[in-house]
């Protein structure tokens, strides 16, 4: 499993998008859409980590892992904040929420990858992608 562990800078985002593309590429041959997916999710839960987490503050850090093979991507993003409760958080898809400029980012997790679970206090989210998801399907 890689580790990688990085300041509470914006900046560090790609960078981390970047090295989980990259052995996701080197693991197999997985569909465009599943790469697609994969840079989606890991943008928003890094960018949710910084911002939300740890609130951008350069005292804190933001540690991820992951392990990539033929068939499925797994990764872990923990921050240092307080956490919070994901089935607390509003519905992007209500009426009164669709104008706002956030609050899309787990939903998107929840859509692309096929699996997004946090830990007990909220700080750490684990995405899974399984290559199989993104084949074609039969004519």
């Amino acid at each position: 499993m890689a580790r990688m562990v990085i300041p509470s800078e914006l900046e560090q985002v790609p960078v981390v998008v970047e090295a989980i593309v990259g052995a996701v590429t080197a693991a197999g041959d997985y569909p465009e859409r599943c790469i697609f997916a994969v840079r989606l999710a890991i943008d928003e839960a890094v960018t949710n980590a910084i911002r939300h987490g740890n609130g951008q503050d350069p005292d804190k850090s933001v540690t991820i892992e992951y392990e990539a093979d033929a068939d499925r991507l797994e990764v872990s993003i923990c921050d240092q904040g307080p956490g919070f409760a994901p089935s607390e958080l509003p519905d992007p898809t209500k009426p009164e929420n669709l104008i706002r400029t956030h609050g899309r980012g787990v939903m998107l997790m929840h859509a692309y990858m096929t699996e997004v679970s946090f830990n007990d206090e909220g700080n750490c989210v684990t995405l899974v992608k399984r290559r199989e998801c993104g084949k074609p399907e039969a004519d």
